[in-house]
């Protein structure tokens, strides 16, 4: 049965032509995230904060100790983007209660566009939430701390496929049935692709960039250059640029094809952070990481939380606990497939769990 999306796309196709990659990508994205029900055991994946209280109060502490290092700014704004049902920021809100002066200079921001995931979010956090934006546009003009956790992979990517000296624009189209197809589309430039990544790709090659991820970073990045402040990003992708084809769709916590039920399924594709890093840096402030998310969490204590929680649960409660942090930590499951990087304002120290890099 066809999907709301899928039917506008067909349209569009006929209308338009077959449309880039990042078109279809944005389209069916916009659709799936706009129902609310992608996160939790019942949805279709689960991220780190529902995997462990450890993950929101550990980032939590970490902007409280950004914010000292800023100089303890007031008032400050608190950002999330992407905040899916709030319990990343309501764990972080929650172990901020040790450190008061930060919690009376801060009021929380969230960046989300669904209506339905903004009713969720208030349920979770209530008066916590000073204001929600559909962008970064709208927020205070102010020194900011803002976390982005899975955030940027879900944003659009532009596709291109090496042929022969040329690389040419991926597009999708649909086949004789009306099912979706990737094909091959014009020649173009491609100057957006990493010099190192053109010269090696072999003819067929398929290689990607988000230019919607690397404004984000350049619109952040600005901010925290001309009014101070950090932001850290947690995601999985390259830490060095590479080829390839990351487009990937998720249902129900398993793999699905990437062109079937668009609006009702999860797109992703890998993050690009030395692409990333290049956007923050010439839009004049530093750059961190990317480090390991397992090496950055224990860096940050986030086992001594996990052992503290058990001292005061029962065995099951304990067993809860260590697993969720394990799968947070452990180079086989999150620990080295996600990847954290920040962004701070120029002349400050390195952040927690990023000296050295």
């Amino acid at each position: 049965m066809s999907t709301p999306v899928e039917d506008r796309l067909r349209a569009r196709i006929a209308a338009e032509g077959p449309l880039p990659v990042e078109d279809v990508m944005a389209e069916a994205n916009a659709a799936y995230y706009a129902r609310g029900t992608a996160i939790g055991a019942a949805g279709d994946f689960i991220t780190a904060p529902e995997i462990s209280q450890v993950f929101g109060e550990v980032v939590g502490l970490w902007t409280a100790v950004v914010w000292q290092l800023l100089g303890m700014p007031k008032p400050v704004s608190l950002v999330e983007c992407g905040p899916g049902r709030g319990t990343l920021m309501a764990d972080a809100l929650r172990a901020l209660a040790p450190v008061p002066a930060f919690r009376e200079a801060l009021e929380v921001h969230l960046v989300e566009t669904s209506p339905a995931l903004r009713e969720v979010q208030c349920a979770t956090l209530g008066d916590a939430v000073t204001a929600w934006h559909d962008g970064l546009e709208t927020l205070p003009d102010r020194p900011l701390l803002l976390i982005a956790n899975e955030f940027l992979d879900a944003l659009p990517v532009r596709q291109y496929v090496r042929v022969g000296a040329a690389w040419h624009l991926r597009r999708v189209d649909v086949d004789a049935d009306g099912a979706f197809r990737f094909v091959t589309g014009e020649p173009v430039a491609a100057d957006d692709l990493d010099p190192r990544v053109r010269a090696r790709a072999p003819d067929g090659a398929i290689a990607e960039v988000c230019p919607a991820a690397r404004d984000v970073v350049a619109a952040v990045a600005r901010r925290v250059a001309a009014r101070g402040g950090a932001a850290v990003f947690i995601d999985y992708g390259h830490a060095v640029s590479a080829g390839g084809d990351t487009l990937q769709a998720v249902r129900r916590h398993a793999q699905h094809p990437v062109l079937q039920g668009l609006g009702t399924v999860d797109l992703t594709a890998h993050v690009d952070f030395q692409a990333l890093a290049e956007s923050a840096e010439s839009a004049g402030v530093l750059s961190h990481g990317p480090v390991d998310q397992g090496s950055w969490l224990r860096a940050l204590g986030a086992e001594m939380r996990a052992a503290q929680l058990c001292r005061h649960a029962n065995e099951n409660q304990a067993e809860a606990v260590r697993s969720g942090v394990r799968r947070l930590i452990d180079p086989g499951e999150m620990g080295t497939l996600f990847r954290v990087f920040a962004v701070t304002a120029p002349g400050l120290a390195s952040p927690p769990g990023f000296e050295g890099t």
